[in-house]
């Protein structure tokens, strides 16, 4: 899942498979999104429960802040453990890729956001994607099935996780879900089509918990 980070691997499996120490200690040392107990804890506790492994697969956010702020270059001064937890370098990025290319086009300018660069921060995305992809096929064994759960952005459009994922292995399968809200949830809008092979429609008015 993103929600957890590739260094927050060794407490995940301490904590839920071994048990070598208690969900609270787990709880105190991890870096947990604010949702994550009705949202997120649930499916791990499932995977626990079932014995099914569960992965971070997602870069640790200081890395991800290091590109946004001082650009891709700024990985290769990572020791070798820091880079252990990083899709290989170099990573090849392609801001004309779908989702790379709208977010540098959506960027706002001016402001208090002069001294942002929108590339920058499209490349921390998409370090974070190849990151995703790669510990997901690092952990995909044979004729087995990966659940990987994510924010709806990094697969929409058959962009971000997926293209990596097809990038370091053009054989691969991939199937995606993405989740839509919509105040008529009878018949998909135009901008939603084609968006993935799955379209969960919800309407406006539900509560989210983020």
């Amino acid at each position: 899942a993103e929600m957890w980070e590739t260094d927050n691997q060794l407490l995940l499996d301490e904590a839920f498979i071994n048990k070598f120490y208690d969900q609270k200690m787990y709880l105190e040392s991890s870096k947990l999104w604010p949702n994550n107990d009705p949202d997120y804890l649930p499916i791990l506790e499932f995977c626990t429960q079932n014995n099914i492994h569960f992965y971070a697969t997602n870069i640790p956010r200081r890395y991800a802040r290091m590109v946004s702020k001082l650009g891709i270059e700024s990985l290769d001064q990572l020791s070798p453990i820091a880079k252990s937890y990083i899709a290989p370098l170099p990573i090849a990025i392609d801001l004309n890729e779908i989702a790379y290319k709208n977010m540098v086009h959506d960027m706002p300018s001016g402001g208090g956001m002069k001294s942002v660069n929108p590339e920058n921060i499209a490349k921390a995305q998409a370090v974070k994607d190849a990151t995703m992809a790669y510990f997901i096929l690092k952990n995909l064994s044979k004729g087995e099935l990966f659940f990987h759960f994510n924010g709806e952005f990094h697969s929409a459009n058959y962009s971000g996780i997926v293209y990596y994922l097809k990038l370091y292995n053009k054989n691969i399968s991939v199937k995606t879900i993405s989740i839509v809200q919509q105040k008529d949830i009878m018949k998909l809008d135009p901008e939603n089509l084609n968006r993935a092979d799955y379209i969960i429609v919800i309407p406006e008015s539900m509560s989210t918990t983020y």
